[in-house]
């Protein structure tokens, strides 16, 4: 079975904690009876309702569709009504768990994640509800037999009480995870959940006009299954007459408070992955955790109270060189606020262009915009590129000078996996790094492309660069072509060529330090080598680029800076393309593309040849070079 799907699956349907809670509920007396008078309550009204409707007798058609329709919408507001009291009552126990600090201490102490303990209590809870609704569904068919009542209405109703479910659901175990309620909270979080329900429900009758949406449709799930089942008397808004959040809540209620349901409740799930091994709310929120009185800043980067002689324990990858190489460089606390201040500040930086761009837009023309991404861009990828020439130089060097690697040859690791772990780990802590030049194309490519679709956006359009170019069969010159001035999937290009370029910087760095006696050594000649390849290399692409045609758009992809250029400047990045072809931009970015994948798989060969070359080599090397540290 894949890793991922793996991953995926402990996270959901094979979860230990929610496999329990699934099993566990299934043989309980009382929850079957819950189940069995759910089912037994709609079915009596159901049937009491039809039979209400057409007990008249000599119905037309017309009246048993009106009727099925009518006994529909009582039932459906039945069944939210069930769901919005039934959901606390499945989700008490989550919140009844935290009175219990054992059954936190001993789950914490198991290998599970924090997403699996959050997602596991949630899913195994939550199967219930989500099995009420699904046994219900039959007998909403049913009601289809005397029409009036569509199949996309029928599920919409689902929809809105699977979500109100979803969000009573993730509210209660982000309340169990938070440690700062008991058992006595059970009984509130019941009252609060039917109080907001009633609040909200009166708040809307009580205005002055009871017959449209307001904004407590899009929070309250009655009434939006009042405005998807009784759209005559409590109409919505017409597309197009309102604006901002507003469309959002009074044009598309139904829509709106799926969506909000569902972005609530995954915002509670990822604060509660976060908060679950830090002791809960109430353990950041005192500034330290449970296990002695570590600062809640050293517990998020890892680290243990400050002078201790242990620190928390850590789960270990399969190949523990490429963890210990990836972990190893976030040691300390120094390190870590130089790797995440690098990636914060690149961050502020890349969205302060926009903003600024977009404030001072009758002053600032396109090239100004192109200017800026394209130096920043490049700056941080030469950031980016030194810092993987360091580490990889210094990997096997240090650790000879240190002895650490007389250590390590006594293990049972071999020179593959040692290479390939060093390989892997340095990579593994480079890319965050490398998002942040990535993150920044992207952004500005996609700021582009809404600009493009929506010029109001920008004050004074921003669709695009007029270049001058030839039109091919003749058609004369002096023609004008607009390209954007970004490309929007100008950062996924770089991304597709960048991430391997990393790995051969390091891989050149690695068997530079292999056979070096000193790490300065090694670095001065990583630097010189890795320099006189890119330069040749990126020269080649860049006058490739631009001379010659059809293929010119694959070869400016060969390396990260000339991929970024290609990005902004395309019209000079591939010249000879965009003046020869009768569809220039598209062969432009197609080429882009598949340069991109081509060489990202050429950089990717190269790095699995010099590891395959050292590996034989390295008794050797390592022999030779023994004690002259």
């Amino acid at each position: 079975m894949p890793v991922v799907l793996r991953w995926l699956l402990r996270l959901g349907p094979i979860n230990p904690i929610a496999v329990r809670l699934v099993q566990g509920g299934s043989r309980r007396q009382r929850h079957m009876y819950i189940r069995a008078a759910y089912l037994l309550v709609l079915i009596i009204t159901l049937l009491y309702l039809l039979l209400y409707e057409t007990g008249r007798g000599g119905l037309s058609t017309r009246d048993l569709a009106a009727a099925a329709a009518g006994s529909f919408e009582w039932v459906a507001y039945l069944q939210v009504t069930l769901i919005c009291l039934l959901a606390p009552v499945f989700m008490a126990g989550a919140i009844a768990q935290e009175a219990n600090p054992r059954t936190w201490d001993i789950l914490l102490t198991t290998p599970l994640s924090a997403a699996e303990i959050v997602l596991g209590n949630l899913f195994g809870r939550l199967f219930f509800i989500l099995a009420l609704l699904f046994s219900s569904l039959p007998l909403f068919a049913l009601t289809q037999l005397f029409g009036g009542v569509p199949g996309q209405t029928i599920f919409a109703s689902y929809l809105i009480a699977a979500c109100a479910a979803l969000f009573v659901g993730a509210l209660a175990i982000a309340l169990s995870v938070s440690r700062l309620v008991g058992k006595r909270a059970v009984f509130a979080f019941y009252v609060g959940v039917v109080s907001f329900l009633a609040i909200t429900y009166a708040i809307d009758r009580l205005r002055g006009t009871p017959s449209v949406v307001s904004y407590m449709t899009g929070i309250n799930p009655f009434l939006a299954l009042k405005a998807l089942l009784d759209p005559t008397n409590y109409a919505r808004y017409q597309p197009g007459s309102q604006v901002g959040i507003a469309a959002w809540f009074l044009e598309t209620p139904v829509t709106t408070f799926c969506v909000l349901s569902g972005v609530l409740g995954v915002l509670l799930m990822a604060a509660s992955t976060i908060t679950v091994r830090l002791g809960g709310i109430a353990g950041v929120g005192a500034g330290a955790s449970v296990g002695g009185g570590v600062p809640w800043y050293r517990k998020i980067f890892g680290l243990g109270a400050k002078g201790a002689e242990h620190r928390p324990p850590k789960a270990v990858w399969a190949n523990p060189i490429a963890w210990r190489e990836a972990a190893a460089r976030n040691a300390t606390f120094g390190r870590m606020l130089a790797r995440w201040g690098f990636i914060v500040v690149g961050a502020v930086w890349g969205l302060g262009i926009i903003v600024y761009y977009r404030i001072n837009a009758q002053t600032m023309i396109p090239e100004d915009l192109r200017a800026l991404v394209l130096y920043t861009v490049v700056g941080e990828l030469a950031v980016v590129t030194l810092v993987a020439l360091n580490m990889a130089a210094t990997a096997v060097a240090r650790e000879r000078e240190d002895g650490t690697l007389d250590l390590l040859l006594t293990t049972p690791i071999t020179p593959a996996q040692y290479l390939g772990g060093k390989v892997r780990g340095m990579v593994a802590y480079l890319i965050p790094l490398l998002a942040v030049p990535v993150g920044t194309l992207l952004i500005a490519g996609i700021y582009v492309l809404l600009v493009q679709i929506s010029p109001g956006i920008h004050p004074t359009g921003l669709k695009g660069v007029e270049i001058a170019y030839v039109q091919p069969a003749g058609a004369g010159p002096g023609l004008t072509l607009q390209v954007p001035a970004i490309l929007p999937e100008a950062g996924i290009v770089l991304a597709m060529v960048g991430i391997p370029f990393i790995a051969f910087c390091c891989v050149i760095g690695l068997d530079w330090s292999l056979k070096s006696k000193g790490s300065i050594g090694s670095v001065v000649s990583t630097v010189g080598v890795v320099g006189v390849i890119a330069g040749l290399v990126g020269m080649c692409a860049y006058k490739g680029g631009q001379n010659i045609e059809m293929i010119g758009p694959v070869l400016a992809s060969m390396t990260p800076a000339t991929a970024a250029f290609a990005g902004i400047y395309i019209e000079d990045a591939v010249n000879e393309t965009m003046n020869k072809q009768s569809a220039p931009l598209e062969v432009a970015r197609i080429g882009l593309f598949l340069g991109a994948a081509i060489f990202g798989a050429i950089w990717v060969a190269v790095v699995f040849g010099v590891r395959a070359t050292m590996v034989h080599k390295f008794d050797m090397t390592v022999r030779r070079l023994a004690g002259t540290a």
